[in-house]
């Protein structure tokens, strides 16, 4: 609470100095046309309702989330003008789009160095399924990320488990520790991390931290980052919130960490001590992660490289990037992964259109681990259809609840999930933070992404499609697992009152802005 009230000292004088700034010119405004400034704004702004409707209705988007937005700016000419120009607009984060697009093009090692061929990947997987090669084919060349050919991976089903680990790994550094993290709190897992981190800068190791600056706008402050830095830590901030913004929505909800380009963890954990169950929140808190080893480690380092530049000073170079993954990798035969990430700035929203690929193309079964449900229109038809021609189509969901509001839109999907044949499962020992899928005993995709509007279309997220790897295994062991902890949702369970419906209506309407 202390960090978000120091945050609102800088921000609410700067907002007001604007507000007054806005109201002098807006009097000067109105003598220069005779009073009648409040018509001309009214006449421009009713032009540009009329503007951003038509542009949104040719926009190839979620019909759910221009749906919400035509109904704003129709019901509010003015502020709802402002309103979508301001938050709902994607083009109007140029400054980030800028920033990334200008970081990226000074990276050619990974497509260049590594020198993997996409296509013979693909082919190989095509003899075994043509569709699923043009699956993974579209997410490869969608995000500029090889398919590539999978050496260890570990599967974690709880942050605790994946936490010992990653003690282990940092101890043990020699070149370099990248960190990103949407979230990142003091308490007993950040603080060992810290320290070995500490460490690790006397040894010569270049650690580098970077953290979402809304996502831990409660927990992290330019305090933290400067303690950091007394013990030789680079930290940065991604995409600084200092007052409302065109990139409000456009957050780094990504976890990453990497060492030495020979280990990368990623999943759904962040450094905050409920993901390791050292604090309780919403009673035992489900989370997963994994590890990798070779090549695609590559993918990860890059990412990050990526980011950092864009926000940095202390630039990482091409060549730099290059000498951190000069490994002589030996050809793995643990089968495929494509580490990925999703971005708001692209016109293909990646891991939605994975997603309903998979659910459509699946021929045994598709489960999925996710804590929101708020489905676009496309993704919810693809449930839908998948269960009715008869798969097994499985979600597991927190039984208690983190957001209440987001708890109660989400269960509002349920009515029509059940009836189409969708099984929906509650983890009734506390919250899922869990984000994966596994198909088919051969394909599972584990990340960042929920299955939301946010995390599907306006953050960056971070994600590993894994085909045919020994970790598909272990993630259907945890999920039957997990099945055993779990209340199995019914259509008796619902409640049909009319003031609960029309509830649910409104909700899902403004689905896209929770």
């Amino acid at each position: 609470m202390k960090k978000i009230l120091g945050r609102l000292l800088i921000v609410i004088p700067a907002l007001a100095l604007q507000v007054i700034w806005f109201f002098l010119v807006l009097v000067v405004l109105d003598k220069a046309a005779q009073g009648h400034l409040g018509e001309i704004i009214e006449a421009v702004f009713t032009f540009l309702a009329v503007f951003f409707v038509t542009r949104l209705i040719s926009r190839r988007d979620e019909s759910s989330y221009k749906l919400l937005w035509v109904l704003v700016i129709v019901a509010m000419p003015v502020l709802g003008s402002i309103l979508y120009f301001t938050l709902g607009n994607k083009t109007t984060g140029k400054g980030l789009r800028k920033k990334l697009r200008k970081s990226a093009s000074e990276f050619n090692w990974l497509h260049d160095g590594v020198n993997i061929s996409d296509k013979e990947r693909i082919d190989e997987i095509a003899k075994e399924d043509v569709r699923l090669s043009q699956t993974l084919s579209f997410i490869s060349e969608s995000t500029g990320f090889p398919i590539l050919k999978n050496d260890t991976s570990k599967y974690y089903p709880f942050g605790e488990d994946m936490f010992a680990d990653m003690c282990d790994d940092l101890k043990k550094a020699e070149s370099f520790i990248f960190i990103e993290y949407f979230i990142i709190q003091s308490g007993k897992f950040w603080d060992t991390i810290t320290e070995i981190l500490a460490d690790r800068v006397k040894a010569g190791v270049d650690v580098r931290v970077m953290y979402d600056d809304l996502g831990s706008i409660a927990t992290y402050s330019v305090k933290d980052i400067s303690d950091l830095s007394q013990k030789g830590i680079k930290c940065i901030s991604f995409n600084p919130f200092f007052l409302i913004k065109s990139q409000l929505n456009n957050r780094d909800h990504r976890k990453i960490m990497i060492i030495d380009g020979k280990v990368a963890y990623s999943g759904g954990v962040n450094l905050a001590d409920e993901y390791i169950n050292e604090k309780e929140l919403f009673g035992k808190w489900k989370d997963i992660g994994f590890r990798v080893t070779g090549t695609a480690v590559a993918s990860y380092t890059y990412m990050f490289a990526e980011f950092w530049n864009a926000f940095s000073r202390q630039k990482i170079s091409d060549g730099e990037l290059e000498k951190m993954h000069d490994h002589d990798w030996s050809e793995a035969d643990n089968g495929y992964i494509i580490p990925y990430y999703d971005s708001p700035m692209r016109d293909e929203h990646t891991s939605n259109i994975l997603f309903t690929e998979v659910l459509s193309t699946a021929k045994e079964y598709v489960w999925f681990y996710t804590p929101y449900l708020m489905l676009g229109d496309a993704l919810f038809d693809a449930f839908i259809r998948a269960a009715r021609r008869g798969l097994d189509v499985r979600i597991i969901m927190p039984g208690i609840p983190d957001k209440k509001l987001v708890y109660r839109l989400s269960r509002s999907y349920y009515e029509d999930l059940l009836k189409a044949g969708v099984k929906i499962y509650e983890y009734t020992p506390g919250f899922v933070h869990a984000k994966a899928f596994i198909s088919d005993d051969k394909l599972a995709c584990i990340g960042t992404v929920n299955l939301d509007y946010r995390s599907l279309f306006l953050h960056f997220e971070c994600s590993s499609v894994f085909y045919k790897a020994d970790i598909v295994a272990d993630l259907k062991a945890d999920y039957l697992n997990s099945l055993k902890d779990c209340r199995e949702r019914t259509l008796e369970d619902i409640n049909r009152k009319l003031t609960y419906r029309i509830t649910d209506n409104f909700l899902r309407v403004v689905a896209p802005l929770l």
